[in-house]
């Protein structure tokens, strides 16, 4: 029995490529321009900002907060097996991601249902309008996200992505990591703070 060993990057080279990490600058640009917005409208609307928390349903924030985080976990796990060449692992993992993005677009399916039925639409006040664009952005990040999983098991599957060639992996698991860290903020934005 032999034990096999964890491929790691090598410490000059920084993981995925340079368009993804191009790409990744532009969203987080285009998500810390949403969190100015927030923090603007906030000063100006208090009262808004401080009644809308109340109003969402905190259950459903909550889970999406867990299943993104259970998926980066898994992402992790599938980017460990590629790199032990342990295959059928990695694909195993990334159906659980792929699914973990799914069940995000479910609950917020269900979310924004329930928003309607309480008479909470965009155009309910401030709160709402900032609420309802950074969640709908964030839900499109998701499908992309979940796209480019889907693509990734199909390289591997294709045999494309393999233990020696797996960059793609890498660029659709940091930019996975970007997904997450952006609901990691919009969490306790929209959900928590008064």
């Amino acid at each position: 029995m032999t034990l096999e060993t964890t491929e790691l990057p090598s410490n000059n080279r920084i993981p995925g490529n340079m368009a993804i990490w191009v790409g990744i600058l532009s969203e987080m640009t285009e998500f810390a321009l949403m969190f100015i917005v927030y923090f603007i409208a906030k000063v100006h609307n208090p009262a808004f900002f401080a009644d809308g928390p109340l109003r969402l349903n905190t259950t459903a924030g909550v889970l999406n907060t867990l299943i993104l985080l259970s998926s980066s976990y898994f992402v992790v796990k599938a980017m460990m097996a590629i790199r032990q060449g342990r295959i059928d692992t990695c694909l195993r993992w990334l159906w659980l991601a792929v699914g973990a993005g799914g069940a995000y677009l479910v609950i917020k399916f269900f979310e924004y249902q329930w928003n309607a039925s309480q008479g909470l639409a965009s155009d309910t006040d401030i709160f709402f309008t900032v609420y309802y664009y950074t969640t709908f952005n964030h839900l499109l990040h998701v499908g992309w996200g979940s796209g480019a999983i889907l693509w990734a098991i199909m390289g591997i599957r294709m045999g494309g992505v393999t233990q020696q060639n797996h960059q793609g992996l890498e660029a659709v698991a940091v930019y996975w990591h970007m997904i997450d860290l952006a609901w990691i903020v919009i969490f306790p934005l929209l959900y928590v703070l008064r």
